[in-house]
């Protein structure tokens, strides 16, 4: 690739520069070239080089403002900001329609956290500059460190119309639109911004996002696909549009889109997963079980690679094999509560109830609060004939639930097993207010209770009611 004459100069200039470091011989470069010279140091980290730079060049350039705001930027940039505001003062002095001076300031007064001063600041910027494009991305990031996202908006928006390539402005307006819950308004923007710009494939790959957002599957596709039409190795709008597809139910298009994105980058266990639950979906349990397989070989910590294998076993009723990977998922993550419950699921399925009990127990203390948890948990603990522990664990749930009835009818059989008639009578009164006919229950899971006449008597006494 041929380079233009600017970039020739710039590279000349560098090499040249590093030269003279080699030799300690002194050469002579203009003001701008060592302007160029800094700012390539600062922008690739290397801020030792970038302070011999300055010093060089302040010494064959004294007056040069362009080099003192570079000196400014860097003694903000070590956060020296009282003599960078001296020095930014003195040249306010000499040259007070310099559009970077404020621009300085502002920087200064934002690592303040001095936001709205620093847009007042930018804002007389804007009086003197030629980039406007620059300063209004500058303001719309102090509206950002304020939290008025509409304002920010606002400002990239302007940016936007300067210079139509800003791709941070791009991502940052979109951000906005987002926040503010406004993604109907941000996809007629992008629609808006694609008409002026339509070989932008970062503003195609964002409206396919929000019309993904908004559950319009098929406008994403569309919208990927100009993406990847326009930069045929756009990674990220393959992996969105595979995702749209799966949410179409489009598995063989989910695939053949995961796959793209494998080849242009290493396999990445996200990518294997999803297309093994897309073969899952088609019915092609060999090909899943064996891209489950690799998901872990890449990413033998991904517990959600273990997870896909525990689920695929579970639905083949193959619990032996779905004990052993949920417990590899554990191994990973025992604070999940999920998993907790899927390792007690399988446990139960298996007759293992003093584990099944366990795992509940666990899936509980992490924080699955949900009615069938308590009520699985609640019917292990009677089967093992722990009714007391049982009882104490529906007192619990009735803090997350307390007008459910199969608690209800659970606390009444519980309480009749350990004979305390008179609380058993006032849980079954509660359960047969709030479903009657759910009295089943009783029957159920309490056959000796349900065998006493005096409960078949009470049960009829509130029917008639």
């Amino acid at each position: 690739m041929q380079l233009s004459n600017e970039e020739e100069d710039y590279n000349l200039s560098l090499s040249k520069f590093e030269s003279m470091l080699k030799t300690n011989k002194v050469l002579f470069f203009d003001s701008e070239e060592f302007e160029e010279i800094i700012l390539h140091y600062l922008d690739i980290g290397k801020a030792n080089l970038a302070k011999k730079a300055l010093k060089l060049a302040l010494d064959q350039h004294p007056k040069s403002t362009g080099l003192k705001l570079v000196q400014v930027e860097m003694l903000v940039y070590d956060d020296k900001l009282e003599i960078a505001e001296k020095l930014l003062n003195e040249l306010y002095a000499i040259e007070p329609n310099n559009e970077e001076i404020y621009i300085q300031k502002a920087n200064i007064c934002s690592k303040r956290d001095q936001h709205e001063k620093a847009v007042e600041l930018l804002k007389i910027a804007l009086q003197y500059t030629d980039d406007y494009a620059d300063v209004y991305n500058l303001i719309g990031m102090e509206y950002l460190f304020m939290d008025n996202l509409e304002m920010a908006k606002d400002s990239f928006i302007k940016c936007l119309e300067e210079d139509l390539e800003d791709q941070s402005a791009l991502y940052n307006v979109v951000y906005c639109f987002e926040f503010l819950d406004q993604n109907q308004e941000a996809i007629l923007y992008l629609n808006d911004y694609i008409n002026k710009n339509p070989y932008s494939e970062i503003a195609w790959h964002q409206l396919g996002r929000l019309h993904y957002g908004v559950k319009e599957y098929e406008n994403a596709i569309r919208a990927f696909d100009y993406a990847t039409l326009i930069d045929d190795e756009f990674l990220g709008a393959f992996m969105e549009k595979a995702k749209a597809y799966e949410r179409l139910k489009k598995y063989n298009e989910a695939i053949e889109s995961y796959n793209r994105t494998i080849e242009l980058d290493d396999a990445t266990s996200y990518a294997l997963l999803r297309i093994g639950k897309c073969y899952e979906k088609l019915g092609n349990y060999v090909k899943a079980l064996q891209y489950y397989n690799q998901t872990v070989h890449e990413d033998p910590l991904l517990d959600k690679g273990w997870i896909a294998i525990t689920d695929f076993h579970v639905r083949q009723k193959n619990f032996q094999k779905a004990l052993f990977f949920v417990n590899k998922a554990l191994a990973i993550d025992n604070q999940n509560r999920l998993y907790w419950k899927r390792y007690a699921t399988i446990n139960k399925q298996m007759n293992f109830f003093e584990e099944a009990e366990f795992g509940y127990r666990k899936a509980v203390e992490f924080g699955d609060y949900a009615l069938d948890t308590w009520l699985f948990w609640v019917d292990i603990l009677q089967f093992l004939g722990e009714f007391e522990i049982a009882i104490q664990t529906l007192l619990q749930a009735t803090e997350y639930f307390p007008e459910e009835n199969e608690i209800e009818y659970r606390l009444a059989g519980l309480y009749f097993m350990i004979q305390d008639n008179t609380k058993a009578k006032f849980h079954l009164s509660n359960g047969l207010r709030l479903n009657f006919d759910n009295y089943i229950l009783i029957e159920d899971l309490f056959p000796v209770v349900w065998a006493k006449k005096m409960v078949r008597n009470y049960i009829e006494k509130h029917r008639k009611q």
